[in-house]
């Protein structure tokens, strides 16, 4: 039997199926939870709604719905009302994971065969970084994400940003946590990194570090820096949107890529190691 994990973040809700051999990605849903929870202090009812349809659509008996970052800071009354009818109009649970569980799935995944790295997990409302060796040594757990960056910076889902890429990188920095080590590797997991690198037109070469079916790709750190200057100033992200099948996805891509460049200095980097590794491959 196949197995559906829907895991529900802050900005993107990502659907995966594992058929007992494989984990294929299904769909990414753009439901801005957090961004349209600011506007009133409460989750919105439209998003709530996209939700619960999604989960409805889904023709299959096990289905496993799992919420981060924006789900963990309800009110408990809020909390309540929202999990009560959510299983009443889906018949399922709704999972909040901690913060240091998504980490310690995500990681898992993305570690199998490799001995040491940093190990990135981006999101909308928060940020967990890991250093792995063998297993994981020190875990950062930051309660800031992209949507963060984007209340600030908003152009940068233009066409063309208009804020420079050291002014991003700069405001990130005073604000963000990072274990106290250096590696030579740095994997991008949380969802979404091989798409953006393969799609954006960014370069990228094969793994040569080691073999993993689910981390095939790789850069060095200079060209991931060379390659985000031109994302700035000189990729069009209209262009991009035009042509893939979730344009709105694009609109977090630069602030992403400005987290990536500041952890990675903080840890001295030489690689990057973009997955689509999510919290799925350690669930399962």
């Amino acid at each position: 039997m196949k197995k559906i994990v829907i895991e529900v973040g802050s900005t993107c809700t990502k659907v995966d199926c594992y058929d007992g051999e494989k984990i294929e990605h299904i769909k990414t849903l753009p439901i801005e939870f957090k961004k349209n929870y600011k506007k009133e202090n409460k989750l919105d009812y439209n998003d709530v709604r996209k939700l619960i349809e999604l989960v409805n659509s889904i023709e299959s008996e096990d289905v496993f719905v799992c919420g981060t970052s924006i789900f963990r800071q309800l009110r408990e009354n809020e909390k309540e009302e929202f999990l009560n009818l959510f299983k009443k109009e889906t018949k399922k649970d709704f999972n909040i994971i901690s913060q240091e569980d998504e980490n310690i799935y995500t990681v898992k995944g993305a570690t199998k065969h490799v001995k040491e790295a940093l190990v990135f997990v981006g999101g909308g409302g928060s940020t967990e970084i890991s250093y792995f060796n063998l297993e994981i040594k020190d875990m950062k757990n930051n309660k800031f994400g992209v949507m963060d960056i984007l209340n600030v910076f908003p152009d940068l889902g233009n066409d063309i940003a208009s804020t420079s890429l050291d002014v991003v990188m700069e405001y990130i920095r005073n604000k963000i946590e990072v274990p106290n080590i250096k590696t030579d590797i740095m994997i991008l997991a949380g969802g979404g990194h091989e798409y953006f690198a393969r799609e954006s037109g960014i370069r990228y070469k094969e793994n040569n570090l080691y073999e993993d079916p689910n981390e095939t790709i790789m850069m060095d750190i200079n060209t991931r820096i060379e390659d985000t200057k031109r994302y700035y100033t000189e990729i069009s992200l209209d262009e991009i949107r035009k042509r893939v099948e979730e344009p709105a996805w694009w609109y977090a891509t630069r602030a992403m890529c400005a987290f990536v460049l500041v952890v990675a200095e903080k840890v001295g980097a030489k690689y990057i190691i973009p997955t689509d590794i999510s919290m799925i491959y350690g669930i399962i």
